[in-house]
């Protein structure tokens, strides 16, 4: 904690010399005001900035708030989106009455969105100068963070209910099993209500082997090459022509949204590895890149926010993990919640 205290004193006194005014999100965190206002307050000064030092990071930046905004204010897309996923959620109930399955939907978190945007620029600075040993151009910064498809995301969480098994050891099998099924279906029945599948960009080799060969491009398959910390899970994009958005959707078992949600994957486990690993720093070191330094400033004060002690309106925690977030500030706005309870809870087998 002392060290990462540290590291936003010296980046303030770095800032001030070089007298570089750089606007953060946890600025705006503090004065009562909506969601909605804390995103027109911010991406307009990060505009007006961008202005100013000629940053074309920063005008993207806005953009990418600017997105947002427009997910938060124009959400009449989202009733005709949930409706044609919902019937995805319909077939599943016939074909599949004895699985207990949520449909669960949710517009990502400004603090989540804020946190992913900057990680991007690390990650791309860093990657490419452990690669060429030199930093990007500001160009080359700017076309490859243009990339976020999951501000839309839904998930899909399957349950087979241990009455349909006999033997429990056979149950992460069964549910596998009805999990790739279940994703094999469905990019061909979106596809004939508006929806277009994103392929994955995973080179042939890391595809998955369970799936379908025709389909297995379009996934990010996380269940048969888990990501760090265990997550596990299956990742789809798609493009909702009617609504003209991207959207995700992410399937898994109980026992991997269990695990991801307050196992060793959930979020407060994540972050505390990532905040271990933001060793980039000691690589690139402080003024070589100023783009590098501003993303890693913003990230660092984002890691060391005091959910507390911050003011926003319809948001309230008791600590950093006791939290009842009615705006989507930190966990995300939620939209359509659907459940399916198995029909058959002890007379058939499957």
């Amino acid at each position: 904690m002392l060290s990462s205290l540290l590291s936003v004193i010296i980046a303030d006194e770095i800032f001030t010399m070089t007298g570089v005014f750089m606007v953060t999100l946890n600025d705006y965190l503090y004065s009562g005001d909506t969601v909605l206002k804390i995103l027109h307050r911010y991406s307009s000064d990060l505009k007006n900035e961008a202005n100013e030092e000629n940053n074309s990071i920063d005008m993207a930046h806005s953009d990418f708030l600017v997105q947002i905004i427009e997910l938060l204010e124009h959400t009449d897309f989202l009733t005709s989106q949930s409706q044609r996923i919902k019937e995805f959620y319909i077939y599943m109930t016939q074909k599949y009455p004895f699985l207990a399955f949520t449909f669960k939907g949710r517009i990502k978190s400004l603090v989540r969105a804020e946190e992913k945007f900057n990680r991007y620029v690390l990650d791309y600075i860093y990657n490419y100068h452990k690669q060429n040993n030199a930093y990007p151009s500001e160009e080359q910064i700017r076309d490859n963070i243009n990339c976020f498809r999951d501000l839309i995301a839904y998930r899909i969480v399957i349950s087979l209910p241990l009455c349909h098994v006999e033997n429990e050891s056979e149950l992460e099998e069964k549910e596998l099993k009805y999990l790739y099924e279940i994703a094999n279906s469905m990019p061909g029945f979106l596809e004939q209500r508006g929806f277009t599948p994103e392929l994955s960009g995973l080179a042939e080799t890391k595809r998955s082997d369970v799936l379908d060969s025709g389909i297995s491009a379009y996934y990010r398959d996380y269940i048969r090459t888990p990501r760090p910390m265990g997550y596990r899970s299956l990742h789809i994009t798609f493009f909702d022509n009617i609504a003209k958005c991207f959207t995700e959707v992410q399937l898994r078992t109980k026992a991997m949204d269990d695990h991801a949600k307050i196992g060793d994957a959930n979020h407060f486990g994540y972050e505390k590895s990532q905040k271990e690993n933001l060793n980039a720093r000691d690589i690139i070191p402080q003024g070589e890149c100023r783009f590098f330094d501003e993303a890693y400033e913003r990230l660092i004060r984002l890691k060391e926010l005091d959910l507390t002690s911050i003011k926003v309106n319809m948001f309230t925690a008791f600590s950093n993990q006791l939290i009842n977030d009615g705006c989507g500030l930190f966990v995300g706005r939620q939209i359509l919640p659907f459940e399916h309870l198995s029909r058959f809870q002890n007379d058939m087998t499957v």
